[in-house]
């Protein structure tokens, strides 16, 4: 055999190699090509949800009430904790009663004059009346008994008002608490010289339970609602309208619920603001007047509802929303949607999807539009899949 023969020949089985080495990288990139990117997907069904609104809002006391004195005279005793629960009728304080007792006693003892007045008059009358039949006594001596009678009775009753008020202005001596609450600091001390009169009161005693919370609301906002309610978008929860519940300043829940009890007739000018007013149980005086507080309320209901959670919306450059839906046949498509309100880790949906379609929750960066993945639903896809083999047992095989 020549040597060009044989250098033709020899190549052969070289060749034949190099063309089943490739053609195993093929069949090896073709299986490892063919795997789907699995993905965790919900199903979009219609539901009835709650529209719950939170809005700021500061907590203010039931009843308040300024303790003053109603008679001139000097404070003599306090006769209460500061910041401890009083009771409607205990006594706070007490003011030098002596000017007072003397003043009763002034005013019963010319109560006293006026009824002995009142019973010598009586008498001169009785004697008078046999004698003007007989002629024996003037007309006139008559009548001025008569009037001297009916002047002494009205003298009688003018002073038992007099012995009244000295009672009462001695009563007024134990200054009182007009409710039951939680009394403050006082604000004078024993020697201080109160009057009737004075601007300034001489404790003050807040009802803590129940307390009011006032919540504010924007004006638009409120429109807002009013108009979807009456465009039968939303509609109204006659049920738990009234309820509303409570976040304190610490990012609490508090535990008790509240009811809504009225909303402002007018909007505040320099906030463009409605009050609306709710009344909360508050046994353990854990709510205090004055608290910056976060209640949430519901304000209406939205049937057929679409809700999708919070972590399978996008945003795309411009900032608007968008999630990525899984075909039947397994493609990825990107989706623009249009979203109202946050709703617990979910955002309620306006347009952009249907009831049925999927949304990629979980796994959204494996995929693009286009693609075809392997949907699972996404309680199922945290579980382990026994069935599928391990990545580590085909590289063996």
């Amino acid at each position: 055999m020549s040597r060009n023969t044989l250098r033709r020949i020899l190549p052969g089985p070289f060749v034949l190699a190099a063309l089943a080495i490739a053609g195993c990288g093929t069949q090896q990139q073709g299986q490892g090509g063919g795997m789907q990117p699995e993905v965790a997907v919900v199903t979009l069904e219609p539901r009835t949800v709650d529209i719950t609104t939170q809005l700021p809002g500061r907590t203010t006391p039931y009843r308040v009430a300024e303790v003053r004195p109603q008679v001139t005279g000097v404070i003599t005793k306090r006769l209460f904790i500061e910041g401890s629960e009083v009771k409607a009728g205990q006594q706070l304080f007490q003011i030098d009663p002596a000017p007072y007792q003397a003043a009763l006693s002034s005013a019963e003892a010319a109560l006293k004059r006026a009824e002995a007045r009142l019973v010598s008059a009586r008498l001169l009358e009785e004697r008078y009346a046999p004698l003007i039949e007989a002629n024996a006594v003037s007309r006139q001596e008559y009548d001025e008994a008569v009037a001297a009678h009916a002047q002494a009775q009205a003298d009688v009753a003018a002073a038992r008002a007099q012995v009244e008020t000295a009672r009462i202005n001695l009563v007024y001596t134990q200054v009182r608490s007009p409710i039951s609450g939680r009394i403050g600091r006082a604000l004078v001390t024993e020697g201080a010289l109160v009057t009737a009169e004075q601007q300034q009161p001489l404790a003050l005693v807040q009802q803590l339970d129940p307390i009011y919370v006032d919540i504010t609301q924007s004006s638009t906002e409120m429109l807002r609602l009013q108009r979807q309610v009456e465009n039968g978008e939303l509609q109204k929860d006659e049920k738990n309208q009234a309820d509303v519940r409570l976040t304190l300043e610490d990012g609490r829940e508090y535990e008790l619920t509240g009811k809504l009890q009225f909303s402002e007739v007018s909007v505040d000018p320099t906030t463009g603001s409605v009050v609306l007013r709710a009344i909360f149980p508050n046994p353990n005086r854990q709510l205090l007047p004055g608290m910056f507080v976060r209640a949430r309320l519901t304000q209406a209901v939205k049937r057929d509802a679409l809700l999708v959670p919070q972590r399978g919306v996008l945003r795309n450059q411009r900032g608007e929303p968008y999630v990525l839906v899984v075909g039947d046949d397994g493609t990825v498509a990107q989706r623009s949607i249009t979203t109202d309100r946050a709703i617990g880790n979910e955002w309620l949906v306006t347009s952009g999807l249907a009831p049925g379609e999927r949304v990629v929750v979980d796994g959204l960066q494996k995929v693009r539009p286009g693609i075809q993945v392997r949907a699972v639903a996404a309680a199922e896809q945290a579980k382990p899949d026994t069935d599928a083999p391990s990545v580590a047992g085909v590289a063996q095989r």
